[in-house]
Protein backbone atom coordinates (compact mmCIF):
# COMPACT_ATOMS: atom_id res chain seq x y z
CA UNK A 1 0.00 0.00 0.00
CA UNK A 2 1.52 3.62 -1.27
CA UNK A 3 2.17 5.77 2.17
CA UNK A 4 0.51 8.28 1.35
CA UNK A 5 -2.83 5.93 1.30
CA UNK A 6 -1.34 4.13 4.56
CA UNK A 7 -1.46 8.12 6.53
CA UNK A 8 -4.74 8.49 4.95
CA UNK A 9 -5.67 4.95 6.36
CA UNK A 10 -4.27 5.48 9.63
CA UNK A 11 -5.81 8.93 10.36
CA UNK A 12 -9.30 7.47 8.82
CA UNK A 13 -8.85 4.62 11.62
CA UNK A 14 -8.11 7.11 14.51
CA UNK A 15 -10.93 9.36 13.13
CA UNK A 16 -13.30 6.59 13.92
CA UNK A 17 -12.20 4.93 17.20
CA UNK A 18 -12.28 8.73 18.72
CA UNK A 19 -15.70 9.13 17.56
CA UNK A 20 -16.41 5.88 19.39
CA UNK A 21 -14.42 7.30 22.30
CA UNK A 22 -16.59 10.45 21.86
CA UNK A 23 -20.19 8.67 21.86
CA UNK A 24 -19.32 6.15 24.80
CA UNK A 25 -19.02 9.60 26.82
CA UNK A 26 -22.35 10.92 25.31
CA UNK A 27 -23.51 7.29 26.55
CA UNK A 28 -22.42 7.83 29.87
CA UNK A 29 -23.41 11.06 30.14
CA UNK A 30 -26.81 11.08 29.05
CA UNK A 31 -28.76 8.26 30.20
CA UNK A 32 -32.34 9.17 28.05
CA UNK A 33 -30.27 8.45 24.92
CA UNK A 34 -27.51 5.76 26.33
CA UNK A 35 -29.45 3.33 23.91
CA UNK A 36 -28.55 6.28 21.18
CA UNK A 37 -25.24 6.51 21.78
CA UNK A 38 -23.99 2.86 22.31
CA UNK A 39 -24.99 2.14 19.16
CA UNK A 40 -22.94 4.62 17.17
CA UNK A 41 -20.23 4.14 19.36
CA UNK A 42 -19.94 0.29 18.58
CA UNK A 43 -20.77 1.29 14.47
CA UNK A 44 -17.75 3.60 14.77
CA UNK A 45 -15.67 0.97 16.47
CA UNK A 46 -17.10 -1.37 13.69
CA UNK A 47 -15.52 1.27 10.61
CA UNK A 48 -12.33 1.45 12.22
CA UNK A 49 -12.10 -2.67 12.47
CA UNK A 50 -13.11 -2.93 8.58
CA UNK A 51 -10.23 0.07 7.81
CA UNK A 52 -7.62 -2.33 9.83
CA UNK A 53 -8.81 -5.29 8.77
CA UNK A 54 -8.05 -3.83 5.21
CA UNK A 55 -4.46 -2.58 6.45
CA UNK A 56 -3.72 -6.51 6.62
CA UNK A 57 -4.58 -7.47 3.49
CA UNK A 58 -2.16 -8.74 1.34
CA UNK A 59 -4.51 -8.16 -1.77
CA UNK A 60 -2.85 -5.62 -4.06
CA UNK A 61 -3.76 -1.88 -3.86
CA UNK A 62 -6.01 -2.57 -6.95
CA UNK A 63 -8.71 -3.86 -4.53
CA UNK A 64 -8.62 -1.14 -2.34
CA UNK A 65 -11.44 1.47 -3.17
CA UNK A 66 -9.79 4.13 -4.16
CA UNK A 67 -12.71 6.30 -3.14
CA UNK A 68 -12.63 5.14 0.45
CA UNK A 69 -10.70 7.64 2.47
CA UNK A 70 -10.90 11.01 2.20
CA UNK A 71 -7.81 12.12 -0.01
CA UNK A 72 -7.38 15.48 2.65
CA UNK A 73 -4.96 13.96 5.21
CA UNK A 74 -4.88 17.53 7.14
CA UNK A 75 -8.69 17.69 7.42
CA UNK A 76 -8.56 13.97 8.89
CA UNK A 77 -5.74 15.46 11.47
CA UNK A 78 -7.65 18.39 11.80
CA UNK A 79 -10.56 16.30 12.93
CA UNK A 80 -9.02 13.66 15.08
CA UNK A 81 -7.40 16.87 17.10
CA UNK A 82 -11.03 18.40 17.18
CA UNK A 83 -12.43 15.45 18.88
CA UNK A 84 -9.92 14.50 21.17
CA UNK A 85 -10.31 18.47 22.44
CA UNK A 86 -14.01 17.78 22.59
CA UNK A 87 -13.46 14.32 24.96
CA UNK A 88 -11.41 16.53 26.60
CA UNK A 89 -13.58 19.35 27.38
CA UNK A 90 -16.99 17.24 27.82
CA UNK A 91 -15.17 15.41 30.07
CA UNK A 92 -14.15 18.12 32.42
CA UNK A 93 -17.18 20.02 31.88
CA UNK A 94 -20.42 17.59 30.76
CA UNK A 95 -22.11 19.45 27.41
CA UNK A 96 -25.99 19.90 27.77
CA UNK A 97 -27.82 17.45 25.72
CA UNK A 98 -28.90 19.76 22.92
CA UNK A 99 -24.81 20.54 22.57
CA UNK A 100 -23.94 16.76 22.39
CA UNK A 101 -26.60 16.22 19.35
CA UNK A 102 -25.24 19.11 18.09
CA UNK A 103 -21.59 18.49 18.28
CA UNK A 104 -21.72 15.07 17.09
CA UNK A 105 -24.00 16.15 14.43
CA UNK A 106 -21.42 18.42 13.22
CA UNK A 107 -18.82 15.72 13.23
CA UNK A 108 -20.84 13.54 11.07
CA UNK A 109 -21.00 16.25 8.30
CA UNK A 110 -17.24 17.01 8.96
CA UNK A 111 -14.75 15.84 6.51
CA UNK A 112 -13.99 12.39 7.20
CA UNK A 113 -16.98 11.07 8.33
CA UNK A 114 -19.26 12.78 5.29
CA UNK A 115 -17.05 11.38 2.99
CA UNK A 116 -17.14 7.33 4.46
CA UNK A 117 -21.14 8.64 3.59
CA UNK A 118 -20.31 9.94 0.16
CA UNK A 119 -18.65 6.39 -0.55
CA UNK A 120 -20.86 4.51 1.01
CA UNK A 121 -24.08 6.27 -0.89
CA UNK A 122 -21.67 5.52 -4.63
CA UNK A 123 -22.93 2.89 -7.08
CA UNK A 124 -20.68 -0.80 -6.61
CA UNK A 125 -18.06 -0.19 -9.81
CA UNK A 126 -16.09 -3.01 -8.03
CA UNK A 127 -16.31 -6.46 -6.34
CA UNK A 128 -14.20 -4.35 -3.20
CA UNK A 129 -17.02 -1.35 -2.96
CA UNK A 130 -19.52 -3.52 -3.09
CA UNK A 131 -18.05 -5.97 0.29
CA UNK A 132 -17.11 -2.65 2.24
CA UNK A 133 -20.95 -1.59 1.24
CA UNK A 134 -22.64 -5.02 2.46
CA UNK A 135 -20.33 -4.91 5.65
CA UNK A 136 -21.70 -1.23 6.55
CA UNK A 137 -25.04 -1.69 5.13
CA UNK A 138 -26.79 -1.25 8.94
CA UNK A 139 -24.31 1.06 9.73
CA UNK A 140 -24.97 4.19 7.67
CA UNK A 141 -26.32 7.77 7.53
CA UNK A 142 -25.21 8.19 10.76
CA UNK A 143 -25.79 12.25 10.66
CA UNK A 144 -29.79 12.02 9.33
CA UNK A 145 -30.12 8.96 12.36
CA UNK A 146 -28.97 11.73 14.85
CA UNK A 147 -31.48 14.19 13.01
CA UNK A 148 -34.30 11.63 13.20
CA UNK A 149 -33.50 11.02 17.37
CA UNK A 150 -33.27 14.73 17.99
CA UNK A 151 -36.81 15.24 16.21
CA UNK A 152 -38.21 12.28 18.05
CA UNK A 153 -37.14 13.97 21.34
CA UNK A 154 -37.64 17.39 20.63
CA UNK A 155 -34.19 18.30 20.38
CA UNK A 156 -33.43 21.71 18.95
CA UNK A 157 -31.11 22.45 17.25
Amino acid sequence: MAASMLKNLDESIKLELNLARLYTLFNDLFPDDEDFWWQLAMEERGHASLLQQEKKQPQPIEFFPENLLAADLQALIDANQRILELIESFTKNAPSRKEAFKTALDLELAAGEAHFQEFLDTPNPSPAVAIFKQLNQEDRDHAERIRAHMRENDIDC
